[in-house]
């Protein structure tokens, strides 16, 4: 793959416990395509959301390097990468992160406005049009449905048209039909903003939907024939 957006060389992430130190991931090496969508799958503790969360910078690699968009996160300080992260990656994750006491409005065009995009509430109002929430843009969290919160999310995660989107089971909490919808509208704003997207899943459909699919076993990358791109 010439000219990954993402890449992971022999990656490894140490964390401590209780116990002593925990091995979470073990000798990643990984690249992602520019436009591609991958799945990551894995039984519960096998280190789905600790790839996820190196490869948005949200965690440090033990060792090995993490690049996005040929920037090697692994030699940014927390303000760089809170820039960075800024700038070209949206984040979604189970559980929505909305402000409490800010409207669906203002919790989309908060992150532009601290950006410093003049047109913060224009772009929010666009995105809360797109996601089906234009009626409830004046609505605070505690007055929405868990689908209706997580589409507030996937409308800030967009609007600063990130190049990457990242994604933590965003299905998670939800029942089926909100689930369907989420799906659905995940994939229809990678596609408009032509953005690669990495995304965690315990869900068969949605996993079937990826480009490709990596499998995660107690840390380690582990060969599967889903992982043979779909395209």
């Amino acid at each position: 793959m010439t000219d990954p957006v993402l890449s992971l060389r022999d990656v490894s992430l140490t964390l401590a416990g209780n116990a002593g130190p925990v091995n979470i991931l073990k000798d990643i090496t990984l690249d992602v395509g520019r436009g591609e969508t991958l799945g990551l799958v894995g039984p519960s503790g096998s280190g789905k959301s600790s790839l996820l969360m190196l490869l948005g910078g949200l965690e440090t690699a033990t060792r090995g390097s993490v690049r996005a968009l040929g920037q090697d996160l692994t030699a940014l300080d927390e303000d760089r990468l809170a820039r960075f992260r800024r700038d070209h990656m949206g984040v979604v994750f189970q559980s929505f992160h909305l402000i409490p006491t800010m409207t669906a409005l203002e919790n989309v065009a908060t992150p532009l406005e601290l950006a410093g995009h003049r047109d913060a509430f224009d772009r929010a109002e666009a995105e809360l049009q797109a996601v089906g929430l234009a009626a409830r843009r004046d609505h605070y969290p505690a007055q929405m449905s868990g689908g209706e919160q997580q589409r507030v999310a996937l409308a800030r995660a967009a609007a600063p048209r990130p190049q990457i989107l990242l994604a933590d089971e965003p299905t998670g909490n939800l029942d089926g039909a909100n689930g369907q919808a989420v799906m659905d509208l995940l994939f229809g704003l990678r596609d408009r903003h032509g953005a690669t997207l990495v995304m965690v899943t315990h869900a068969p459909d949605l996993a079937a939907r990826c480009d490709r699919v990596v499998h995660l076993r107690d840390g380690r990358l582990v060969a599967d024939p889903g992982a043979e791109p779909r395209r």
